[in-house]
């Protein structure tokens, strides 16, 4: 008798799964729309370079498709192409280490790109300003810059707990490690980001609140007219 199991598969994603398995690729495209922000955050955190995560996500799609028939639901979707996502980028890592005849990559360190943050700290009235679409997207750059010298394992962590806002259990099925070690290692990034940014405030100190020549021209433009309306 065949062992009885408890899908995790929700009933809109088993009847993807049937559409995809009967050859429906617009139900493909669906489950790919549905996941691909996701999914390629992950990918760039492991791997650190857009085109390489975008390949890497091209190639893991392709081995879900061929491999969703034997897809059996022990876990919930999002796991199941999260894990071939990692996996891919881990034979990615390690044929790139043997390239460069460094220490191979071991699962453990992949335990857990362009990294892109929807981060809305501040909702002020004028976020859709032209200054304040720059100054966000500096933001981010300096963001995804420091976020790119973190440890693999300590990345992707971030990225699931703090930008995709997945629970600590979530994480730790994604990335098959205990509960704790996602703990440990979100908490760890999150003060290795604050040392990072500290030290880059602490450089560009002297260039905080330039007085751009956007701002300066507004000045002189504004004080100009009311002097000749006196």
């Amino acid at each position: 008798m065949a062992e009885a199991h408890t899908s995790e598969l929700t009933s809109d994603d088993a009847q993807i799964v049937r559409r995809i398995v009967a050859g429906d690729l617009a139900a493909f495209e669906l489950l790919m729309r549905r996941h691909n922000r996701r999914l390629y955050r992950l990918a760039r955190a492991a791997l650190r370079n857009d085109a390489e995560a975008e390949d890497a996500l091209q190639e893991a799609y392709l081995k879900a498709f061929k491999a969703l028939a034997q897809f059996r639901g022990d876990a919930a979707l999002a796991t199941w192409l999260s894990h071939l996502v990692l996996n891919e980028c881990l034979a990615r890592m390690r044929r790139e280490a043997r390239r460069q005849n460094v220490m191979p990559i071991s699962p453990d360190c992949l335990d857990e790109e362009r990294m892109v943050f929807d981060m809305d700290p501040m909702h002020a009235h004028d976020d859709n300003a032209p200054e304040q679409q720059v100054s966000r997207a500096e933001i981010r750059a300096l963001l995804e810059r420091k976020l790119d010298t973190l440890p693999v394992g300590f990345r992707t962590v971030f990225v699931l707990r703090t930008v995709e806002e997945m629970s600590i259990e979530e994480t730790a099925q994604v990335l098959g490690i205990p509960e704790a070690t996602v703990r440990s290692r979100h908490f760890r990034a999150r003060n290795l980001l604050r040392e990072a940014l500290a030290e880059e405030v602490d450089r560009l100190g002297p260039e905080l609140f330039e007085f751009g020549g956007g701002c300066c021209d507004r000045i002189v433009a504004a004080v100009l007219a009311r002097l000749r309306r006196t």
